[in-house]
């Protein structure tokens, strides 16, 4: 009689250690499930949305405000990226925009219907800037405001095309998408908004 015991605690023992194994399986996929989600997500694709300043007036000629055609611009690329996402509530994820006033207020009426501020950068240093939109927001979408003569180089201090066409004084309808993925080539999307460039 004490051998029927026996064997049958070494099939309680037995299952135990299935069981436990079992367990220990799951957990260290799980880990590795969460691990490479973790990953993935923090590796995701980077978007920045280059446009120069809209239409600026002519006065005063050191820091020029926006004109009510740059104005209209500037309402009209708003509206075109409030939702940039289409995750509804997901869009923009910062502005950013050098200092001077015609560019501020291009970002502006955006940052405010996203309820963010307008970060400045400043345009003698872009490379530095860059690398800080690149580092900072990972996975984000970011827009920058500049001038037409930053605008293609900073395409093409991102790893984007480098045969950016130069921005003409009278043209301000360019958006550039640059998109950056965590593996694989910068790719680089121009469109158009606004009231159109006539050369």
């Amino acid at each position: 009689m004490v051998k029927p015991a026996t064997k049958t605690k070494n099939e309680i023992d037995r299952k135990r250690r299935r069981r436990r194994r079992r367990l220990q399986i799951i957990v260290v996929y799980t880990l590795i499930a969460v691990g490479l989600a973790w990953f993935f997500e923090s590796q995701a694709t980077t978007t920045v949305i280059f446009v120069r300043h809209a239409e600026k007036a002519t006065l005063p000629a050191d820091d020029p405000v926006l004109s009510e055609a740059g104005q209209r611009r500037a309402a009209e690329l708003a509206r075109q990226l409030v939702d940039a996402d289409v995750v509804p509530g997901v869009g923009v994820d910062a502005v950013f925009s050098t200092p001077f006033r015609r560019t501020v207020a291009t970002a502006k009426p955006l940052a405010d219907a996203l309820g963010l501020q307008v970060m400045t950068y400043d345009a003698a240093d872009t490379e530095a800037f860059l690398e800080t939109v690149v580092r900072d927001y990972k996975g984000k979408i970011v827009l920058v405001v500049g001038h037409s003569n930053t605008v293609p180089e900073m395409i093409g201090n991102m790893g984007a095309s480098k045969n950016v066409p130069p921005i003409a004084e009278g043209e301000y309808d360019n958006i550039y998408l640059v998109s950056i993925p965590w593996f694989g080539n910068t790719k680089t999307i121009r469109l158009r908004y606004g009231e159109p460039y006539i050369p």
